[in-house]
């Protein structure tokens, strides 16, 4: 399952920069679990195309992510947002820490 998330997460980021056919197939093969025969017939390859289309997709998403660390940064983010999120909730007596809770609920909304 971490796989799949990882692979999601990499296309949010970095999708648009793939061509309309790369994105299509991405999406279609990994994102909506459609079989290989599924698009090959669709697109009139063979299956082995639509594979080393998929193969070169997700290492060129990777090769973006091994530059940027896009979604390292927002995985760390949202950890760390959702850190400070608990610890305001040990304290909600505080209403400073009430306030702090409310924007980390927001911050996480957005993220």
């Amino acid at each position: 399952m971490e796989e799949i998330l990882r692979q999601a997460l990499l296309y949010d980021f970095y999708g648009e920069l793939l061509t309309e056919r790369q994105k299509r197939v991405y999406e279609d093969v990994v994102l909506n679990d459609y079989s290989l025969s599924e698009v090959a017939g669709e697109l009139g390859i063979s299956r082995q195309g639509v594979h080393d289309m998929i193969r070169r997709c997700g290492k060129t998403l990777s090769e973006y992510e091994e530059k940027l660390h896009l979604v390292e940064k927002f995985v760390k983010m949202k950890n760390q947002v959702g850190e400070i999120r608990r610890i305001a909730s040990e304290h909600e007596s505080e209403p400073e820490m009430v306030e702090i809770g409310r924007l980390t609920v927001g911050i996480l909304e957005e993220l």
